[in-house]
């Protein structure tokens, strides 16, 4: 995380809006717009994640705004947290750096009909359980095998490939993001390299900030929509925090290689140059899409499977099949995308391609691409904390609509780089600092669990406290982690 502040200028719109006017840096065609409230404003301006929404407006085609969720922070390219749709008859642009090296990291919620006081007695059994049949840590292999031929069908047909294998219902598919699937995928786009990479990684966490966390929920704050989503206040939940593991990663290393000319090749400027774009409409734009689409069923598929060892985890220690137990998927979103979606624009309906690199989509009641059993409270939006105080569960609302392309945030957002997050653990057992919270921890190594401290991140409460006020999403549950596994 780069050293320094933001010394431009950022004008308040309201209490949770400010402005970077493109009249800051000659080349910007549209504002600045950060999603934000005073005291998340003075981290904020001690980063440097502003200037790269300034860069973001930059880029051809973008319409409205340059946006940055209230959970920023610096990334490659755009910020993480940062938003933007570029309109592809305007000569709009898709840039790698919009989705981010981890293609379709997002996060899962699944239900039970258990309580708090049903799984205490057996949580520590049910934490070695997870962290055993769960795969987790840097270039951990999983269970699940997938030969080049079957993982470019995975790759094409998205969570319904695992159909064949008996691993994903009717109702994951349903309660999956786009069905669990981008059609825009083209796997012979994916090279080699990143299906070598991808065979054996299908269903494990990875490292990082990825983990799978036994929550409770702690509060209720929208009753009708949490009937909805089956909701109670103790209820034990599970959380899945994963991506598309080494194949994405792959395909966008690939990608910023094969980009690097595009720029001069079409004549765009960039103020950096980790913003390689190509037009939409160009050979290299549509291979990128092609790729990153592929790769993004990978990560649906990637969750699908987490899902189903969670659940075969939580039959072994409790004898009882998942669906007696009622673990039901609530919903599944994706928080490192790019994806074609009709929206208005100064008064007028484009298809435009939304870039989202660390945010979530948080569409409102009624939206055509939603699962009919949410039609009637908005799309589920799944933001996940920090793994010592909470995550959220809202439902997208009509202001994201009208202001940040259906956009809510995805997280907390760091507050540490890794590296500083480590040395302020030295001499600490974060492991038993959680436990003495009652939150059971499993993780590879003892960095990792440093890496991701609860004084890493924001207070998620005051995130989700943005997007809530500022209407693009409405809090329905917080729930409170119990139990949790790193990489």
């Amino acid at each position: 995380m780069p050293k320094g502040g933001f010394h431009g200028p950022i004008e308040k719109v309201n209490d949770y809006l400010w402005r970077i006017p493109k009249s800051y840096r000659e080349g910007m065609r549209v504002d600045g717009l950060i999603f934000a409230d005073e005291e998340l404003m003075k981290l904020i301006r001690a980063d440097q994640a502003a200037e790269q929404v300034a860069n973001v407006a930059f880029l051809p085609g973008i319409q409205h705004a340059s946006l940055a969720m209230p959970d920023i922070h610096w990334g490659y390219g755009f910020c993480i947290g940062g938003v933007c749709a570029t309109d592809p008859n305007e000569g709009g642009v898709i840039s790698p750096g919009g989705v981010g090296y981890d293609i379709n990291c997002g996060v899962r919620l699944v239900r039970s009909n258990l309580f708090y006081q049903d799984v205490k007695p057996h949580l520590r059994r049910l934490m070695d359980t997870l962290y055993t049949h769960v795969p987790a840590g840097l270039g951990q292999d999983g269970k699940y095998r997938f030969n080049p031929r079957e993982l470019k069908q995975l790759m094409g047909d998205g969570a319904a490939y695992l159909k064949r294998r008996g691993l994903v219902t009717a109702s994951d598919l349903e309660n999956t993001e786009a069905g669990g699937c981008l059609e825009t995928a083209d796997p012979e786009n994916v090279t080699d390299r990143a299906l070598e990479r991808g065979g054996k990684q299908c269903g494990t966490l990875g490292s990082g900030n990825h983990f799978l966390e036994v929550q409770v929920v702690d509060a209720i704050f929208d009753a009708e929509a949490a009937e909805v989503m089956g909701l109670e206040k103790d209820m034990v939940c599970v959380m899945i925090h994963s991506g598309s593991r080494g194949l994405g990663y792959q395909v966008c290393d690939d990608a910023l290689r094969d980009l690097r000319k595009a720029p001069t090749k079409y004549g765009i400027d960039l103020p950096d140059k980790q913003l390689v774009c190509a037009p939409v409409h160009s050979e290299e734009g549509e291979h990128y899409l092609g790729a990153m689409s592929a790769a993004a069923n990978y990560g649906f598929c990637n969750r699908q499977l987490l899902m189903w060892q969670a659940r075969e985890s939580f039959e072994l220690t409790f004898g009882k099949g998942w669906e007696a137990l009622q673990m039901g998927l609530i919903y599944d979103v994706a928080h490192n995308i790019a994806k074609l979606e009709e929206h208005t624009v100064a008064g007028v309906k484009k298809k435009v391609w939304v870039h989202r690199k660390g945010a979530t989509r948080a569409f409102p009641a009624g939206h055509p691409e939603i699962p009919a059993q949410y039609s009637a409270i908005g799309q589920p939006v799944i933001i996940p904390g920090d793994m010592g105080r909470a995550s959220w569960v809202l439902v997208g609302q009509p202001g994201s609509m009208e202001q940040s392309f259906g956009t809510a945030c995805h997280g907390a957002g760091r507050v540490m780089s890794r590296t500083a997050a480590v040395a302020h653990a030295a001499g600490r057992r974060i492991d038993q600092e959680l436990l003495a919270k009652g939150i059971e921890a499993r993780a590879r190594s003892w960095r990792g669990l440093a890496e991701e401290q609860p004084d890493a991140y924001k207070d998620v409460d005051l995130v989700v406290n943005v997007v809530h006020q500022a209407n693009l999403a409405k809090k329905v549950a917080r729930m409170r982690p119990i139990g949790v596994v790193k990489g």
